[in-house]
């Protein structure tokens, strides 16, 4: 009930539609991890000031943004900023439980709750990387757990199409583990109707001890599940301060590759700064380059 008062509260987001950004297909967008990695840098928190955030990020000129939202309520608190803004949400992403069944009802409906707020505000993708057992210890999930997890989100799949979303499975490095035993059974054992992929490339690149010809293969192996790219550059392994067609993935050849396809995907930056990532120019700056590359490389 509180969802639903929430949305009559602002009747303009329930007929949002990305034609009234003047675009027919999904605008480039910014993954809000960048944001926070920069914010990091100078000492301050990306998400604290919603309304200076989104009025900030809209000076770089993208104009859709995927945020990582934990909880319905947090995205009902964004929604109005974006609004103002100008800044529309294809896409957004949330992590989530799909391995421990103690966990894995608790995970979808709180999926569920995101997605009622986010489909009405135009959102046609819901990205969700299935949390690891340990973020910081490199523990496998057993055969057990991983045929739980791909059952899971063959599941929520299929109810976030009801919903007219599409769900895209996205990873880190620790699904490369173990000859990448975790990617594979999702994608081998789930219905491509109900999940999609979100083919991040660099966290697969690092994953597999980076190696450029592994992104490539996945390309190889999941293209036809691609609907969603995580854009980042690095060079010698360290994450690159803007995103470029040069580096340690040659994105050009990637992009090739995609048209060869015939693979469209929405696209977004996720150019995340470490702690040996160059430091020259500030957050905005840094994204209206990134942007500028993208389009270049990728024709859009």
């Amino acid at each position: 009930m509180q969802r639903r008062n929430f949305l009559a509260a602002i009747p303009l987001l329930m007929t949002l539609d990305l034609k009234d950004f003047g675009m027919d297909q999904l605008p480039i967008s910014s993954n809000g991890y960048n944001w926070i990695t920069f914010f990091r840098r100078d000492g301050k928190i990306w998400g604290e000031d919603l309304a200076k955030d989104m009025a900030l990020y809209s000076k770089s000129g993208l104009h859709a943004y995927e945020p990582s939202i934990e909880n319905a309520t947090m995205l009902e608190k964004l929604i109005p900023e974006m609004k103002k803004n100008g800044i529309a949400m294809p896409s957004m992403y949330a992590n989530s439980v799909l391995h421990d069944q103690s966990e894995v009802e608790k995970s979808i409906q709180n999926i569920m709750e995101i997605a009622e707020v986010a489909a009405p505000f135009g959102c046609k993708i819901f990205v969700t990387n299935p949390s690891p057992i340990d973020w910081n210890n490199p523990v496998n999930k057993s055969d057990a757990e991983l045929r739980l997890q791909a059952e899971s989100m063959n599941r929520l799949g299929k109810l976030l199409r009801q919903k007219g979303i599409t769900l895209a499975y996205h990873t880190h490095d620790m699904e490369l583990r173990a000859g990448a035993r975790e990617i594979h059974h999702v994608l081998q054992n789930t219905d491509p109707k109900n999940v999609s992929f979100c083919f991040d490339t660099h966290w697969v690149y690092r994953g597999s001890d980076n190696s450029e010809l592994a992104v490539f293969d996945i390309l190889k192996m999941y293209g036809d599940r691609v609907i969603e790219l995580h854009l980042r550059q690095s060079s010698n392994g360290i994450w690159d301060e803007t995103f470029s067609a040069r580096g340690d993935i040659d994105y050009s050849k990637f992009a090739q590759q995609l048209k060869n396809k015939k693979i469209k995907p929405h696209l977004v930056i996720e150019q995340c700064l470490e702690a040996k990532s160059p430091a020259s120019m500030g957050v905005v700056e840094a994204h209206q380059k990134d942007l500028e590359a993208v389009k270049i490389i990728f024709d859009r």
